[in-house]
């Protein structure tokens, strides 16, 4: 379908004809009778009078008055940034259809932990140890060198680009590390049957850093593609926070192996967990993490009120919107990387993560969840996450698809709630698991966490208007 042309000269306000804008824009106040435009699909924002708001809006319903813009500068720029006489948008919605046939595996080894971490969404440490067998973490990677294997070969005879890796991930209710040989020897099998079939393995690990022996940190090195480090930045913090199953202070064993990381330029991330308690000294703990490491970038997010921490005081506050922006002012000084998952402006898809997605992980015990954090049976939202088996007949899996296609329509496309919102695309649902946790499963209605993530969502849409010259932002799409 073509755009539509030229807006004609001779029109007047009364006067209705095809609107010459397509798709969706916003006009988010910023006080004193200025507003943020910004078109997401079209990569576009700028800053106007409540004149251009107006203007835009009379437009849009198809109504064009030349007394409004006599130059045609309104006219003129709209179009320069793509929101006028523009194509249809393309919307970013994929979905996930038939049986999975997933090359990713996340692998739950254990729910035993080293740390007793205040504010746990496992409570890890505080039920019955579970440990992944070596058999279990083997089917699950046969299974997916099959698929890859599979997918290849299909390609091959399509002529398109085949799958060139497969991925092995190590998270859990518990501490990945705390089962060691088991994390050691199912990765050396994936290499073993990625090989085979001339792949590689990208393999990363979610881990509390308290590694305490360097042979296992060489490993570390060695072996995994990155790996996230749970960490809260200032040791007097950490102390507090993230104590050891003997009631011990974590941050050194942590520091240790970050020192080690930087030794040799390792690439790392780090998860900051923001609790109400501490959410004043979130600026000096990014400056700490600034003066003495390295990661890749730094996540924050507020604490969730699940687990050990489900009766704290919420984090997700005005005063943690303070506290991040102070945050993030001594991390662009340091050349640090600060994300708060939702608020992300390089995202515009209608997936937050892999649960819309058919992802694969497998609790201890082999049953297949579609949410890492959702990784026992015993979980309250088991019967939510939880969508396959191993099959008894192969040594394949077999899935509840009734409760796969209820996982997929978690995508932000089909909340009703998200339809208005500006940053629908880039926040793109957020974690259902922390909501589903909050809400008590139903629908979903918002959350504390929505204004945070559309406050600092507009401040990074201020932040590239300013970078690209201070008139407007707008990248070509």
């Amino acid at each position: 379908m073509s755009a539509p042309g030229p807006i004609p000269s001779d029109i007047c306000a009364a006067k209705k004809f095809q609107s010459p804008i397509r798709g969706s824009h916003f006009s988010i106040p910023l006080g004193e009778s200025r507003y943020l435009i910004y078109a997401p699909l079209r990569k576009t924002a700028f800053v106007a009078n409540e004149g251009m708001v107006n203007f835009m809006a009379e437009l849009k319903e198809g109504r064009y008055d030349k007394k409004a813009d006599p130059e045609g500068v309104f006219i003129k720029f709209l179009r320069q940034v793509g929101i006028v006489d523009s194509g249809p948008e393309t919307l970013p919605v994929t979905s996930a259809t038939g049986s999975p046939l997933p090359t990713a595996i996340t692998l739950l080894l254990t729910t035993t932990c080293n740390l007793r971490c205040t504010y746990c969404y496992a409570s890890a440490g505080e039920t019955a140890a579970k440990f992944m067998s070596l058999e279990t973490a083997k089917r699950g990677i046969d299974f997916i060198a099959a698929n890859a294997a599979k997918k290849n070969f299909i390609a091959k005879f399509a002529g398109q680009p085949g799958v060139k890796e497969i991925h092995v991930a190590y998270h859990g209710g518990g501490e990945p590390t705390a089962h060691w040989s088991v994390l050691t020897d199912s990765f050396a099998y994936a290499q073993q049957k990625a090989q085979a079939i001339g792949l590689r393995v990208n393999g990363n690990m979610t881990s509390n850093g308290v590694l305490r022996d360097d042979k296992k940190i060489d490993w570390v090195i060695a072996n995994l593609d990155k790996v996230m480090i749970s960490f809260d930045g200032l040791p007097s913090i950490q102390d507090k926070q993230r104590l050891t199953a003997g009631g011990r202070g974590s941050s050194e064993a942590v520091m240790h192996t970050l020192r080690r990381f930087d030794a040799v330029n390792y690439p790392y991330i780090l998860r900051l967990t923001a609790t109400e308690a501490f959410l004043d000294q979130l600026p000096e703990a990014i400056a700490f993490i600034g003066e003495h490491f390295k990661p890749q970038s730094i996540h924050i997010e507020p604490a969730y009120l699940i687990g050990r921490g489900q009766d704290a005081p919420s984090a997700n506050t005005t005063r943690f919107i303070n506290a991040y922006r102070a945050a993030r002012a001594i991390a662009t000084k340091q050349g640090l990387v600060l994300e708060y998952s939702p608020a992300n402006l390089n995202r515009r898809s209608n997936h937050f993560c892999g649960i819309t997605q058919d992802a694969f992980s497998l609790s201890a015990d082999g049953n297949v969840s579609a949410c890492y954090s959702s990784f026992s049976e015993e979980d309250k939202l088991a019967d939510v996450f939880f969508y396959g088996k191993p099959d008894t007949q192969s040594k394949g899996y077999v899935f509840d698809m009734p409760t796969l296609d209820k996982l997929r329509n978690f995508a932000t496309h089909h909340q009703d709630f998200c339809n208005g919102c500006f940053a629908k695309w880039h926040c793109a649902g957020d974690c259902q698991y922390n909501t589903l946790n909050v809400s008590d499963q139903s629908e979903f209605a918002g959350s504390e966490r929505c204004h945070i993530t559309r406050e600092l969502t507009k401040d990074e849409l201020l932040a590239r208007i300013a970078a690209a010259g201070g008139h407007f932002w707008h990248e070509s799409t």
